[in-house]
């Protein structure tokens, strides 16, 4: 009896921090009077802007919702603002859900988090605020705690919520941000931040009732000579897509197909045909409907070579056909004859030159060479994202775009670079254009230098010092930094949760350093460019470079064989001026230092 009673007190002990973790604690409505009392009924509340204008005598901005600053002070701290002077860590596990919204446009998110139990006894509520990335608008939601709570460390595995956010507009990125209340005077470090996306239309309501995100699924490429079809599924009527278009581009040339097809004979499918293409070229293929921002399905067309057609017996006159045989004879004859007269030489010299190239072969190579075909189960080439710092000058942004150039030109991997998409990163704005490619792309490269890794530790001087250094440089030192920093976290929890981190990399030039690799970037492979370049192929497409009886060798990327390509030997330049003028502005730094050392 004792026993069982034991369980059943075990039992209720597990459960309940289970409950409490289950359990989320959704806002309350409650008065300011409840809250500045400190009455049992307004555990958690939220503040309104009637609340704010009750309390302030004036009305918050519309877009920043009851958000105002040190929110503590100005509405529990006005009869004792020592309640107000402690500060706890910032939230943990802050989390993004999608709610019910009956507009097909548009989504609506609430936030959820864990407070954290650093300081967990002087939490008096949160405010959390929402920001469009690359754009101006702002939501922001306040929660308080009534003046007496005071929460034990074992709460922090309660789960917070905030109200709903609604209204977002379909494929949109955000930066929610949960911040503990009070708020210390230093509080970089007492916030939360996350970045999300709001659904896309087809997510949210299927691909078959989104016009612009509708796509074809299925797409079959036969080839007869050079002469390529393509066949594609058609898009519902309930669209009312009328038209495609394909575009195939190789070597700098590009190939533009426009199709309207005929839906009286098909209604599911279409064919069209591409001529003119090249044999032996590999084309990189997208087809999509005839409609503004729709998305493109890419796809790969490989045109075989093909020997020229020989002439069928049926083709040849009845006058050839007739001596055809007697040519044939009188050939048989001459070889046979030939052949008896120089049997004893040619058999000689067989022997000696068959021993001579086995020792040959023997001599040359201790292990045999195979063909090793790289992996074809991959529809299209991997997508590369290039991160990298503009603070080292116009010369180290130069090699980024030669890097960029070659990767794509030669080892069929498709680039992404902020420098090749200024339109795209205009509209999205800088930042939410690199989160959008970190999600896309199947791999990252960031680019390490000494610009990089000095951006992301703390600078020295002014701010108006640290924001002129920042304007000279460009926008891309924002958005760089906070990509790189976005990449970091990634990394970061990936690596706690033991996942895959193949998809980041890091590389630096031969000017160089392996310090200048950020500490997060040290968890991921890292290359030194160009020597590397093998091995940077072999990430990309998962093949070995060694294997037993064999290895691999591409030419074009080696060590040495990269310069004989042309863009090849534009990034050798290209890293060359960027040593030179690095070398340069260091040399005239630490002159320009002695100088005024000199001076005191």
């Amino acid at each position: 009896m004792w026993t069982a009673a034991l369980v059943v007190f075990l039992s209720l002990a597990l459960c309940q921090p289970l409950r409490a973790q289950e359990d989320a604690i959704t806002p309350q409505d409650c008065s300011l009077d409840c809250i500045k009392e400190g009455g049992p009924g307004c555990e958690y509340c939220r503040i309104t802007r009637a609340d704010i204008k009750t309390a302030l005598g004036f009305n918050s901005i519309k877009e920043f919702g009851s958000c105002i600053p040190w929110p503590c002070f100005e509405l529990l701290g006005e009869k004792d603002p020592k309640i107000c002077q402690h500060y706890v860590h910032s939230p943990n596990n802050v989390e993004v859900e999608f709610a019910n919204e009956p507009n097909p446009e548009s989504d609506t998110i609430v936030v959820s988090w864990k407070p954290s139990y650093y300081g967990i006894a002087f939490l008096r509520g949160f405010q959390v605020s929402l920001q469009a990335l690359g754009g101006s608008s702002v939501a922001c939601q306040l929660f308080l705690f009534h003046r007496n709570l005071s929460l034990p460390a074992s709460q922090s595995n309660r789960v917070y919520k905030s109200d709903p956010f609604p209204g977002l507009p379909l494929g949109s990125q955000y930066a929610v941000t949960v911040m503990a209340l009070p708020v210390p005077v230093e509080w970089e470090r007492f916030y939360r931040s996350r970045i999300f996306s709001s659904r896309s239309c087809a997510e949210k309501n299927g691909l078959d009732k989104c016009k612009n995100d509708w796509y074809p699924k299925h797409i079959e490429v036969q080839q007869e000579g050079t002469a390529i079809t393509v066949t594609f599924n058609l898009a519902p009527p309930q669209l009312g897509i009328r038209s495609y278009f394909s575009l195939c581009y190789a070597n700098g040339i590009k190939k533009y197909t426009d199709m309207s097809p005929n839906f009286s004979k098909n209604k599911t499918h279409h064919s069209f045909q591409m001529n003119d293409l090249q044999e032996g070229t590999n084309y990189t293929c997208e087809i999509a409907a005839n409609e503004m921002d729709a998305v493109r399905k890419t796809f790969n067309v490989q045109v075989s070579s093909f020997p020229e057609a020989v002439a069928t017996l049926d083709s040849v006159s009845p006058s050839m056909a007739l001596m055809l045989p007697l040519g044939l004879s009188v050939a048989a004859i001459f070889v046979v004859l030939l052949a008896a007269l120089t049997w004893k030489t040619r058999l000689q010299m067989k022997k000696v030159f068959v021993k001579q190239d086995i020792i040959q072969q023997q001599e040359e190579s201790g292990t045999q060479e195979e063909l090793m075909p790289l992996p074809r189960n991959r529809p299209t080439p991997p997508r590369l994202l290039i991160c990298y710092s503009s603070c080292d000058g116009p010369a180290h942004v130069k090699a980024i775009m030669q890097l960029g150039a070659f990767i794509q030109q030669h080892m069929a991997t498709q680039v992404c670079l902020d420098l090749w998409d200024s339109l795209s990163v205009a509209e999205e704005g800088g930042m939410a254009w690199h989160c959008r490619q970190i999600r896309e792309s199947d791999f990252i490269l960031v680019i390490c230098s000494r610009g990089l890794n000095r951006r992301s530790k703390p600078s020295e001087g002014s701010v108006y010092e640290r924001a002129d250094e920042r304007l000279h440089y460009g926008s891309n030192v924002f958005c760089s930094e906070a990509a790189v920093q976005v990449i970091g976290e990634e990394v970061g929890r990936a690596k706690a949760r033991g996942q895959d981190l193949s998809k980041y990399m890091a590389a630096i030039f031969d000017y160089s350093d392996e310090t200048d690799i950020p500490n997060e970037l040290r968890l991921v492979s890292n290359y030194m460019l160009t020597r590397d370049l093998q091995l940077l192929f072999s990430h990309l497409h998962g093949v070995s470079l060694h294997g037993p009886g064999h290895y691999l060798k591409i030419n074009h990327i080696s060590e040495d064989g990269f310069t004989k390509l042309p863009s090849g030997a534009a990034l050798q330049w290209a890293i060359y001026e960027a040593q030179m003028e690095i070398t340069a502005k260091r040399h005239h730094c630490v002159g320009s230092k002695g100088d005024s050392e000199d001076k005191k």
